[in-house]
């Protein structure tokens, strides 16, 4: 390595903490602080400061393997490509193009997910194809266009929390999710503003909390709404606000007038008082901010209920304002860019819709390709999925390990299982890889340049700092051979920048817009939130809404703190080229100040109301689970698992239940509990807490094997997101040397 030095990124969630990497004597690298990226400022949590682990040759794969004789076996390259070109092109001969499924991942680079999305179109003509990111934040996605227009996780950078006057923070536990991202809302406090958080438990964050409300899993719709009543009859809402910048007000106002307090406290167990002084912290301030993640939106009802949460802010002047707003907290590293640009079912790079004629001419002609060819929006990822081994008989597979993370779990291995054919691409052998035929050993975050963009939207430059072992291609080398191989020798580059540059194109004009954004001011300016055209308006501009096509609406351009800063005096894009021009777009970290990315600038209330889960409580199952992360393990731990400091502070599953729930069972802390609901069962120590409710038990999702949590959750779906009822599902508890006689 050249670099004493070399500026990156975290490998794991959103938050793309910046941190520095230096070489070692074995050839690895050591984590070291990075204090100027603004978003952590240095500090970072017990992953990041562990990821070279998983960078160690004895714990991750380093040979392509295949399945010979019902074993994986190591093999050439050059045999394990062939076994998947050949699969996959026998695949579509006999059963059609659809009969081959792609699917990606969050934590794929913006330069992969765009690739990947172009493979499956462009050599594969499949309309199949999805990513994990749709069970992250798919539903507040859908509730952020239906409401503004445009989906951005935030719609303004992190600092600007500390600076506001309320947050309400719903279902997210930042303390354990996002540590580095605990300060803002320290800052919060110390500034004077308040800090409201709605979880069923009450979790490290909610213990930072002015006001911790505990709600009932799956009626965050109707905590919402009964605000908003408390908001229309104690006259808090912006009448001008509302007037001059929303529509939509009307039918909004009368379907959370159905929602009045007394019933609102039934439905979610929050009290009337805590309710009203809700409201009153909450419109008291001049500025306020609603921030949600994964507890409201990971319902089959999430995108009413993100909207419900939206309406609260519109109907009180909090939306598109400076310090406030409606924002979501993305979870995995590129959740935000790997929807971007193409690898969703139904959209195309730049955000642009894949059944909209225009997007289709357009990116068509940049792939070189007729828009007419490009297949139509496929399924969701839970239904691409479930369609496994019966419409879909072959399946090519990066960066996500379903087997363990997807709802259902015992059903989706079953449904793997029954492919003809699977591949996998993967840092390590994961659950899901285990099942495959061929599996395919791809590089690392330390190992590869690329891009990502973090919940802010800000885009950031991942630089490599390391030679992959031997043995190790990256996905982008994988997807250039298999293309040649099944017959498209161009369009399927192996150079990281020479593909940022492409995606620009097609990006140009879309919802998310990077045409504006390269890597030397990537690398010059610490990132640069979308949307960036490459011509636009400069900073202070406030123009007008432009037709379809054109730089987005509403994005209102700044510098100050967003400034460019400067790269370390060893970093070699410094000397690559001169900086940027002065009169470049600057990006938008801050959007809708002028206007919302609607056809008429307005943003748009959407009238909810209450509904049910899909699955609620009876005599059989008479306890609600939900689920969530520890702080010391990420997503499927597939990774996380892997490293011995993080191990040993969570090595296993484990079931949370209140002392009364306990005591009805027998149970005693660390007794073993199975956990049964219609899909399976699953069994873990107890661990018994006053910290959540007492018709509550909560497990995080980590692991696979008999405490896998998800062979437990419900698949229903979100009509409009098609996110899955995580949140949320029936069961019964018993100790797990009895009988289900005592089950609880």
């Amino acid at each position: 390595m050249q670099n004493t030095v070399t500026p990156t990124h975290c490998p794991y969630c959103a938050l793309q903490c910046g941190m520095n990497l230096t070489p070692e004597q074995d050839g690895g690298v050591a984590v070291v602080e990075r204090p100027d990226f603004p978003v952590n400022r240095g500090a970072l949590c017990g992953k990041g400061r562990t990821a070279p682990a998983v960078l160690s040759s004895s714990v991750r794969l380093t040979s392509p393997l295949v399945r010979n004789s019902g074993v994986l076996e190591p093999a050439t390259w050059d045999e394990a490509l062939g076994r998947i070109a050949e699969a996959l092109s026998r695949t579509r001969t006999e059963h059609g193009p659809d009969a081959c499924g792609v699917f990606g991942g969050g934590g794929l680079t913006n330069e992969k997910a765009y690739t990947l999305g172009k493979f499956a179109r462009v050599v594969l003509g499949t309309s199949q194809i999805d990513y994990n990111g749709r069970f992250c934040m798919s539903s507040a996605a859908a509730g952020g266009i239906k409401a503004f227009g445009l989906d951005r996780g935030l719609p303004f950078p992190l600092e600007d929390i500390p600076k506001t006057g309320c947050v309400i923070l719903v279902g997210s536990n930042l303390a354990e999710t996002m540590p580095p991202a605990l300060r803002y809302l320290t800052e919060l406090k110390e500034n004077g503003g308040k800090l409201i958080v709605i979880d069923p438990r009450r979790t490290r964050t909610a213990e930072q909390a002015d006001l911790h409300l505990a709600p009932r899993p799956g009626t965050d719709l109707a905590l919402a709404l009964g605000l908003l009543h408390l908001v229309v009859a104690e006259g808090r809402t912006d009448e001008a606000y509302i007037q001059e910048r929303t529509s939509g007000w009307e039918e909004a106002r009368a379907a959370a007038m159905a929602h009045w307090p007394e019933l609102v406290e039934r439905i979610t167990g929050v009290s009337v008082p805590q309710l009203r002084e809700t409201v009153r912290l909450f419109c008291e301030p001049e500025s306020a901010m609603v921030l949600t993640a994964r507890g409201p939106e990971q319902q089959s009802k999430g995108t009413d209920t993100v909207g419900a949460w939206i309406n609260l802010c519109l109907a009180t002047g909090r939306a598109g304002r400076p310090l406030s707003g409606y924002g979501c907290l993305t979870g995995q590293g590129n959740g935000q860019g790997g929807r971007e640009h193409g690898q969703k079912a139904d959209q195309l790079p730049g955000y642009r819709k894949l059944d909209d004629p225009a997007a289709r001419r357009h990116v068509a002609e940049v792939w070189g390709v007729d828009p007419d060819s490009l297949p139509g929006p496929g399924r969701s990822a839970y239904e691409l999925l479930d369609a496994l081994g019966t419409d879909i008989r072959a399946l090519l597979l990066m960066a996500s390990n379903p087997v363990v993370s997807a709802p259902r779990a015992a059903h989706i291995e079953e449904r793997i299982k029954s492919l003809d054919f699977l591949a996998v691409c993967d840092v390590v052998l994961s659950e899901t890889a285990a099942l495959a035929d061929v599996v395919l050993p791809v590089t690392q975050w330390a190992e590869e340049t690329g891009t990502m963009t973090n919940l802010e939207g800000r885009v950031l430059l991942r630089r490599r700092a390391i030679t992959p072992p031997e043995g190790v291609r990256s996905d982008l080398e994988v997807m250039h051979e298999l293309a040649s191989r099944l017959g498209v020798e161009k369009g399927f580059p192996t150079d990281a920048e020479e593909i940022f540059e492409e995606l620009r194109r097609a990006s140009a004009g879309g919802p998310a817009d990077y045409s504006g954004i390269t890597y030397r001011r990537l690398a010059e300016e610490n990132g640069v939130f979308w949307p960036c055209p490459a011509e636009g308006p400069h900073v202070g501009d406030s123009k007008p809404a432009a037709p379809a096509e054109k730089p987005l609406p509403g994005a209102a351009a700044q510098d100050g703190e967003d400034a460019a800063l400067d790269l370390l005096p060893d970093d070699p894009a410094s000397e690559a080229e001169p900086k940027a021009a002065a009169d470049v777009h600057p990006g938008t970290p801050r959007l809708f100040l002028d206007r919302f990315a609607t056809p008429d600038g307005r943003a748009r209330f959407v009238a909810v109301t209450h509904r049910p889960l899909a699955e609620e409580p009876d005599d059989e199952y008479p306890v609600l689970l939900t689920t969530g992360r520890v702080v010391s393990q990420y997503q499927s731990g597939a990774q996380t698992r892997r490293v011995d400091e993080l191990n040993a502070a969570a090595p296993s599953a484990f079931v949370e239940l209140h002392p009364r729930l306990a005591e009805r069972l027998g149970a005693k802390e660390g007794d073993a509990l199975a956990v049964v609901s219609r899909r399976g069962r699953a069994t873990a120590p107890a661990r018994i807490t006053t910290s959540i409710r007492p018709d509550t038990v909560f497990m995080p999702f980590h692991w696979p094997g008999e405490g896998r949590a998800n062979t437990l959750t419900n698949p229903a779906l979100d009509p409009t997101s098609r996110m899955p009822e995580f949140k949320a599902c029936a069961v019964r508890v018993e100790r797990a040397d009895r009988s289900a006689e005592g089950a609880v």
